[in-house]
């Protein structure tokens, strides 16, 4: 009789294993995180936090710019402010802190992906003394921050590896956290040879030989549909139909962490409440039509995809901490379910 219990004990442990029940990854170290909006709201973070069921926060401090080609900028006092009295709250919750030079050009208009600074050696001594360097020790070591991300998807500054390097060694001989790197998404086609070079050029950069992890802005172009299954974008994932791509984003991200032996990160997870979010999820108003459930199965397919890999570090879902007409990222309640449920 023990013989047979024992026996029925092994095929069902098999049994689970062959259908994916049994997953042995530790989900502790695991981050599972939320940018917040550069306008959040203090109370409104706290209740996101636990809506969420997050660990991490990554929290913006504003860099102001005046335009796309400046070399010169400075840190927002007020917005330092702000951010130094959520970090204080956050702690006492045990919530890991992510602190991030948020490049505000043009007060919000445009993109830090289109900034190219016209004198790139003033550039970068005023990113380390006038915005790393005080960060450091105005904010990240006296609050005891986890994670500094030194930089954002700056595309057109991206291939200055000697700079960048000189800058991730200089914070860690300051700061004893973790120190990250947040490169922009990619594509690569068939069509368009020069995508196979860019994603390449990436794939060689030595700033994430020296990070701790890797961290991307996962806004990858998934489908060309305007409404999905989770099939439709797991697949996806794998070959993507934009455009007839075919682009393998998954093998392309795990390349990334075998080139560099680094966890991978989405520090930036992004999909509005709208149709066509997988097409660009980038873009705030992909279509006029809105659609909470297709915002849900885009997070339902990364869920699905990544969440099992260990080299997989985590997540930050953008974006949070405020709630009006115009945040389109906020998730559905159909996608705070999903976020929830994840490293579960």
């Amino acid at each position: 009789m023990y013989l047979v219990m024992f026996l029925l004990i092994i095929v069902s442990f098999v049994f689970c294993i062959k259908n994916n029940t049994i997953i042995n990854i530790d989900y502790n170290n695991k981050i599972k995180s939320a940018n917040l909006s550069t306008d959040y709201d203090i109370k409104q973070v706290i209740r996101d936090i636990e809506l969420l069921e997050l660990n991490t926060v990554n929290v913006p401090i504003i860099i102001n710019i005046e335009n796309l080609s400046s070399s010169d900028f400075y840190i927002d006092k007020e917005s330092e402010y702000k951010a130094i009295k959520l970090i204080k709250k956050l702690k006492k919750k045990n919530i890991k802190i992510i602190l991030e030079a948020y490049p505000w050009i043009d007060n919000g208009n445009e993109y830090e992906t289109k900034w190219n600074p016209s004198d790139k050696e003033h550039f970068f001594y005023n990113w380390k003394n006038n915005v790393i360097c005080k960060l450091l020790n105005e904010v990240a070591i006296p609050l005891n921050v986890d994670i500094i991300n030194i930089a954002s998807n700056l595309n057109y500054l991206e291939h200055y590896e000697k700079e960048w390097c000189a800058i991730i060694k200089f914070v860690k001989s300051k700061f004893k956290g973790e120190v990250t790197y947040r490169t922009s998404w990619w594509y690569t086609s068939k069509q368009i040879q020069s995508s196979y070079e860019i994603y390449n050029n990436k794939l060689e950069n030595k700033i994430f030989d020296l990070v701790d992890f890797i961290s991307i802005a996962a806004y990858f172009e998934l489908s060309d549909k305007s409404i999905n299954t989770v099939d439709d974008l797991v697949n996806s994932l794998s070959s993507s139909t934009v455009y007839n791509r075919n682009q393998n984003i998954k093998e392309e991200i795990f390349k990334l962490h075998q080139k560099h032996k680094k966890p991978i990160f989405f520090g930036e997870l992004g999909f509005v409440r709208r149709e066509k979010t997988s097409f660009q999820p980038w873009n705030p108003i992909p279509s006029e039509i809105k659609n909470n459930e297709e915002q849900a199965r885009c997070f339902e397919a990364y869920k699905i995809v990544f969440e099992d890999k260990k080299w997989m570090k985590g997540f930050s879902i953008f974006c949070v901490g405020k709630v009006d007409e115009y945040k389109n990222f906020y998730p559905s309640k159909e996608s705070i379910e999903v976020i929830k449920s994840w490293y579960k």
